[in-house]
This record gives structure tokens, C-alpha cells and sequence, in this order.
């Protein structure tokens, strides 16, 4: 028998100061059974701190030639293309041709990413971004998934707080 997909729900009160962005989120996000917490919180957090018209999650691990995460443009066309953890070179050219902005959000070792990517022939290598998200952080908000979860998200001078049920977890995203 088929594993089947866990959907949670979000209420995410954003306060991105760095992008002077303040929204109120709700969505829902599943996570797919061979997808770590962690690789789904990282995932989320990605989605909040991208956030903007026209985002949207992709189908999952089940479409392995979309990106975790895209904003497309009225016409369609994708304007970013967020990839999460550790993805391949070859991954990261395709990306670079199919999107004018990549954005890699891991929540692994950043210096192993960058040496597994060095020498390899990228699209656009200089215009490539990586952020490296806290991984006490992803750990600590993936110890707490709930299929209802409330966040209130701040971003301010690359530092993320996210308060869950009362309690504060911080960490920077570099």
C-alpha cells in the first residue's frame, strides 16, 4: 500500500523587515512520506521568506523536474526557482536556464554544497543565491510540526525569529 502525503495547515504572521514585506499567510503544505521534517520545514521557510505574488509549491518529490518552489509571472513564465538542501549542479544549470533568479535554501551543510558545486558548469554560476538556514532552528521548529500551525516569522538584518505556541526559536540565514 501507498504512502500518502501529510497536508498541514499555515497561519504565518510575516514580518519580513529586510524586504519591508508584512503579509498575513495562510497555506497549506504537504509533505511527502520520503521528505525529512526537516527538508519540509526548510521548505516552508523558503516559501515565507520568498514570498510574493505569483508563488507557488510545486507538486512534490513526485515531479522531480520541477523546483520545490516557483513564482511565475502573470504569462506563466517562472521568475524564480527555489531549490532546497543540496541540489545537483546539473540541477542548478537547468534552473539557471529556465528562470532569471535561483535561490537554494539549504538546511545541510553549506561548505559541502559549495564544494560539491565547485568546478562544475552552472548557467549564470555569479547571478546563483544560497541561503543557509540555521539548522538548530529547522531542527527545533521540526521537532514541533502539528497539522495546524501557527508562526509568527520576522526577519530582520538576516536573522529569522519564529515564535510557535508561546515559545521563540532564532537563528540567522546567511
Amino acid at each position: 500500500m501507498a504512502l500518502t502525503a501529510t497536508v498541514y495547515s499555515f497561519d504565518v504572521a510575516l514580518s519580513d523587515v529586510d524586504r519591508g514585506l508584512y503579509e498575513q499567510l495562510t497555506f497549506k503544505a504537504a509533505q511527502h512520506p520520503s521528505e525529512s521534517d526537516e527538508y519540509f520545514v526548510a521548505r516552508v521557510l523558503a516559501y515565507c521568506l520568498e514570498y510574493r505574488e505569483g508563488i507557488t509549491f510545486s507538486r512534490g518529490l513526485s515531479e522531480p523536474d520541477e523546483p520545490a518552489i516557483t513564482v511565475r509571472d502573470l504569462t506563466g513564465a517562472i521568475q524564480v526557482w527555489v531549490e532546497i538542501g543540496n541540489p545537483s549542479a546539473d540541477r542548478l544549470h537547468k534552473a539557471s536556464k529556465a528562470a532569471p533568479r535561483v535561490v537554494v535554501y539549504t538546511h545541510k551543510d553549506v561548505g559541502q554544497l559549495r564544494r560539491q558545486l565547485e568546478g562544475e558548469k552552472i548557467h549564470r554560476r555569479e547571478a546563483l543565491e544560497i541561503r543557509a538556514l540555521d539548522r538548530e532552528l529547522v531542527a527545533a521548529l521540526a521537532e514541533r510540526l502539528d497539522k495546524r500551525m501557527r508562526w509568527e516569522l520576522s526577519r530582520t538584518d538576516g536573522h529569522l525569529y519564529v515564535t510557535v505556541d508561546g515559545q521563540t526559536f532564532d537563528g540567522a540565514v546567511q
